[in-house]
């Protein structure tokens, strides 16, 4: 199941292999995290994201390779992170803080209700927001888009004309959260639990400003109108954000990730794995 998450993960486990012992793991690739509190025994599962309800161990998501979501845009799937760091930064410096647009902005199918009301203030008020539903693929009508036609996808380059960028989880936590703060923006991130390995390191109003999980269209508005009145104090948190992720978000240090995590998660086991026949092994790809 899922070939392109899985060769996500190989990349990095392929870079590393050599300099880990022997080990047996669980690893997830699926949406929803594998290990519920409410079992009452903790079960070793690495998953790309969790919340609080879940055990499972978080590791680096297979999209900094590839295996991604695919839409019109990146139809071979979101990956190579490298790739992405180098068009954003670029993106960024034609897009400095100065020259952005004062609008709040988001693009993204309809994966979770709680986008709703950004989506009806910018429809009151669109001078303040432009934010609109894309098809995704369980799209079937004008009602999976809040009842008007489904906008075209907007590459995450020409997110960086906009002061104000939002995120909101989608089936689990939103792969387009990292990629938002490099264009030097503010993020607006909704905190609905959902995390990343990386996310517990960024701090709310020192990164990003926080929305509140069911934030109303007066509640958002409120923080855009902060935001506006507030420019000196946010674009140092938009800059903070930013190098927070390109500093410490590099390819290399999700290699480091990988490789430490790895080595804890051995050391914890009690038994000496050993191959069993009939499986396959993966071998290393050249790219």
């Amino acid at each position: 199941m899922f070939p392109s998450r899985c060769s996500g993960i190989e990349h990095f486990i392929l870079k590393v292999i050599d300099k880990l012992p022997d080990m047996e793991m669980v690893i997830n690739t699926r949406d929803w995290p594998q290990a519920p509190q409410s079992y009452g025994m903790k079960m070793p599962v690495f998953s790309f994201s969790k919340t609080e309800e879940y055990m499972d161990i978080t590791y680096p998501a297979w999209t900094f390779w590839e295996g991604g979501p695919a839409i019109s845009l990146y139809p071979t799937g979101l990956g190579r992170w490298d790739l992405h760091r180098a068009s954003l930064a670029a993106a960024s410096k034609k897009w400095q803080w100065q020259i952005k647009k004062t609008q709040a902005f988001f693009r993204g199918s309809r994966t979770s209700s709680e986008r709703d009301p950004l989506v009806y203030l910018s429809r009151d008020s669109p001078h303040l927001v432009d934010a609109q539903y894309t098809k995704n693929q369980a799209w079937k009508s004008d009602a999976d888009t809040l009842y008007a036609p489904p906008a075209s996808e907007v590459s995450l380059e020409d997110h960086c004309q906009y002061k104000y960028l939002f995120n909101y989880r989608g089936v689990a936590a939103s792969f387009r959260f990292k990629h938002l703060f490099l264009c030097g923006s503010l993020v607006f991130h909704s905190e609905d639990k959902w995390i990343e390995f990386f996310y517990p390191r960024m701090k709310p109003w020192v990164h990003y400003i926080p929305v509140r999980t069911g934030a109303s269209k007066n509640e958002i508005r409120e923080l855009l109108q902060f935001a506006q009145e507030n420019d000196p104090v946010v674009s140092q948190i938009a800059e903070r954000g930013q190098n927070f992720i390109k500093n410490h978000l590099r390819m290399k240090d999700v290699l480091c990730y990988w490789k430490k995590l790895l080595v804890s998660y051995a050391s914890l086991l009690s038994y000496q794995p050993l191959r069993e026949n009939g499986l396959v092994e993966i071998t290393k790809k050249f790219t």
